[in-house]
């Protein structure tokens, strides 16, 4: 069984930073893609950023020049700083990754998410 844990969500002013975690157990051969998702209220989820196993990343414009992401291959664990926050990226944050198991097979999994609110 596979599991990703996210961390580091909270109440932060506008301008602030925050940084979010998400970490992979389980049964985990290889780890493709990882990369963070949002749901703010009334809203479909988004992509936010999203980082290759060899490092390349693609980000929504929104957060272009604001948020990076990263990643350590060897903790299996990826992160999302997000710097100048406004209170548009008020919303709940996934963590995704395609993870191959012991069997063979690649699956899709998600974190449970973490709340991240801009407000003053």
């Amino acid at each position: 069984q596979v599991q990703l844990v996210e961390s580091g969500g909270g109440l932060v002013q506008p301008g602030g930073s925050l940084r979010l975690s998400c970490a992979a157990s389980g049964s985990i051969f290889r780890i493709n893609a990882m990369g963070w998702y949002r749901q703010a209220p009334g809203k479909e989820r988004e992509l936010v950023a999203l980082i290759t196993e060899g490092g390349n990343t693609d980000y929504a414009d929104s957060v272009k020049g604001r948020f990076t992401i990263s990643r350590d291959n060897a903790k299996n664990t990826v992160y999302l700083q997000s710097n100048n926050l406004k209170p548009e990226d008020t919303a709940v944050y996934y963590c995704n990754a395609e993870i191959r198991s012991a069997n063979g097979y690649f699956s899709n999994y998600w974190g449970q998410g973490t709340q991240v609110t801009v407000s003053s």
